[in-house]
């Protein structure tokens, strides 16, 4: 049988999500990871062949790689498994991307550009609701204002829940605080440093600052100077916020940290199925320019991990059809802002 792709971490929430729904895009996949017994069962019942293969071993990765155009990494937390696959598709000449929103990580896969374009292959990372959703807002607020010198994006979850993926990776930045981008250069801030109401055209929701991917990707999109970006928490939340920076030594313990993912271990692996159904993201964004003229753009669409598992296919699809660039690229940088409404469920307003 001839495999579109490798799907790496198919074991995982989002991994099986990408797996059970590629069928539905005419996409086979090779399904690739560590655990035996999870991707042989799931391959059994999908009925497509799958590899083995520890990320730790190059010599194993060139031989799941051989041949291949593509691969969707969805194996986290990324900061430790990116540079691997990364490593192996430059050398094997296979396209990368991932399902990865973690500033640090966009910020490593961009270094392996020159190295991509001597390869005569693409890296695309965040080819999920991180980032693609923000990423397609961002460059939308070009198109329509040029001029914009800041730009400030805010998301909402409404009705879903996290993986114990997404969980993890949050457990391993405790105490790490925010980030935003000033004068085109990524600069450390309090998590939660600023809040305000923003109206998402469903509801009005407050919002706080978070180190999202779009610090990195969008002002490569868009070379937007100043970025922030925002998400929707309880007023609480962001008050209890303020005193973390007293408790953040404390929170970049190992001890604490591990003591938080064996919580997250005991919950469920995800969202089910019915809450995958009945939620829904929204997503804000604003772009000022320097006359302090500004556009507000809206944009929603079905729940996070559904929004993610369409979208990396939906790029994939892209790719194999011969559309890409060698390089680092983002989503709405290489596809442009309507990439976005190839999502079922998605529109702007």
């Amino acid at each position: 049988m001839q495999n579109d792709f490798v799907l790496y971490g198919a074991n995982g929430y989002t991994g099986e999500l990408i797996a059970r729904l590629s069928n539905a895009y005419g996409l086979r996949p090779l399904l690739a990871g560590r655990n035996r017994a999870a991707i042989h069962a799931l391959a059994e019942e999908l009925n497509l062949q799958y590899v083995i293969t520890d990320l730790n071993n190059p010599a194993a990765l060139d031989n799941l790689l051989k041949g291949q155009q593509l691969v969707i990494h969805a194996a986290g937390p990324f900061s430790r498994t990116a540079t691997q696959m990364v490593e192996a598709c430059i050398r094997n000449q296979v396209h990368y991307t991932d399902i990865n929103g973690d500033i640090s990580c966009f910020e490593l896969v961009k270094l392996f550009d020159k190295q991509a374009k001597a390869s005569n292959c693409m890296l695309m990372p965040g080819v999920g609701f991180d980032v693609v959703p923000t990423d397609s807002v961002a460059k939308k607020i070009t198109e329509m204002q040029p001029t914009t010198t800041a730009l400030q994006l805010a998301f909402a979850s409404i009705g879903g829940s996290i993986s114990h993926g997404t969980a993890t990776t949050m457990a391993e930045k405790l105490g790490e605080g925010g980030a935003k981008r000033k004068n085109g250069k990524i600069v450390r801030t309090p998590l939660g440093e600023n809040g305000m109401y923003v109206d998402f055209g469903k509801k009005q929701l407050f919002v706080m600052s978070i180190p999202w991917g779009d610090i990195s990707t969008a002002h490569h999109t868009t070379g937007i100077p100043n970025i922030e970006t925002f998400y929707a928490v309880k007023p609480s939340v962001f008050k209890w916020m303020k005193f973390q920076k007293y408790f953040n030594w404390l929170l970049r313990l190992d001890l604490v940290r591990n003591i938080v993912k064996k919580k997250i271990d005991q919950r469920p692996a995800g969202p089910n199925e019915a809450m995958r159904q009945k939620g829904i993201s929204l997503v804000w964004g604003k772009g000022t320019n320097d006359n302090g003229e500004s556009i507000t753009i809206r944009l929603k669409g079905p729940e996070g991990y559904t929004f993610t598992a369409h979208a990396s296919l939906i790029i994939a699809k892209e790719i194999l059809q011969g559309n890409w660039n060698p390089g680092y690229q983002t989503p709405a940088g290489q596809y442009g802002s309507e990439l976005v409404l190839k999502v079922p469920g998605v529109s702007f307003y």
